[in-house]
């Protein structure tokens, strides 16, 4: 089954300890759409400018994902530059140029309609809204957030979240917005907004899964190589839906593998700049180090 993947597509500029690489192709629904395209048919809904690269088209067909709602419009596509700290935990904005970003109204092709999974990757929730106002009875629709929604456009998360069957923010997030320090007093709280499963992502520490009456704790893949951070998240997020859609059948039954997939699609995406690493990867690896992240945590 297909994945519906609605989200920023970016060119991003890069500074780590490792180096500094120039106007890469990133954004949420970018890097989510790839790590999905490893499991499942990925439809990409987008925006890019008229300096769009050819090369970043040309990765996404590399992926087959379908473009026909990703959007050409006239102008320069949205740019931004950041620099991490040694601990590669920590990263500054260094510059923020939304472009044609600036006035991106979601369109689905008509036919995208009936996608059963759906990702709303981190965009205005607005937008997110806009998206499920055109879908016909979605399967499962997972959203992505961050703390800039919760500071201006609080009333539009809220809306969402009774819309949604899953949530993923990362753990300052989810005490934010719930004002709950305790993880999983937080998730409790989240629940009763809205959504039957919510997930928590703690970066290299891993992740937690909460169902309403049951919890899962994912680890993180350790790597000793972090190269940089940019769009783990998204790719945790992205890999968890290309596996459940892949998996078919019930959400509930295959989620956990699915985080645990996400996972491994994250640590990946760590391991080089931008998308360079995870793009380089074949299926058969992405198998081998699940297998290897299973037999850390067996007992």
């Amino acid at each position: 089954m297909s994945v519906l993947i609605v989200g920023s597509t970016a060119l991003d500029s890069i500074k780590t300890p490792r180096g500094d690489h120039p106007r890469l192709l990133g954004g949420s629904a970018s890097y989510a759409s790839v790590a999905a395209s490893f499991f499942a048919p990925v439809k990409l809904v987008g925006v890019v400018g008229e300096d769009f690269p050819p090369a970043c088209l040309r990765l996404y067909r590399k992926h087959k994902i379908d473009l026909e709602g990703l959007q050409m419009a006239p102008g320069r596509t949205f740019h931004w530059s950041g620099e991490y700290e040694v601990n590669m935990n920590n990263r500054r904005t260094l510059k923020t140029e939304l472009g044609v970003f600036e006035t991106f109204t979601p369109r689905l092709p008509a036919s995208w309609r009936n996608c059963p999974y759906v990702l709303l990757a981190n965009i205005a929730p607005s937008l997110q809204l806009l998206v499920l106002d055109q879908m016909r009875r979605p399967k499962f629709v997972v959203a992505d957030t961050m703390d800039l929604w919760m500071n201006i456009a609080l009333p539009d998360l809220l809306k969402l979240l009774r819309r949604l069957d899953g949530f993923v923010l990362n753990e300052s997030e989810a005490r934010q917005l719930t004002q709950e320090h305790n993880l999983m007093r937080a998730a409790r709280k989240i629940h009763r907004l809205g959504p039957d499963y919510v997930i928590i992502k703690k970066g290299e520490h891993g992740a937690i899964l909460s169902a309403r009456q049951k919890l899962f704790v994912a680890p993180a893949y350790p790597l000793e190589n972090v190269v940089d951070p940019t769009g783990a998240g998204d790719c945790f997020v992205g890999g968890m839906m290309g596996w459940l859609a892949a998996a078919g059948g019930s959400v509930e039954a295959h989620l956990r593998r699915a985080v645990l997939y996400g996972s491994v699609l994250a640590s990946y995406c760590c391991e080089g700049f931008g998308l360079k690493a995870l793009t380089a990867v074949k299926r058969q690896a992405i198998e081998r180090r699940l297998k290897e992240l299973e037999s850390l945590t067996r007992f």
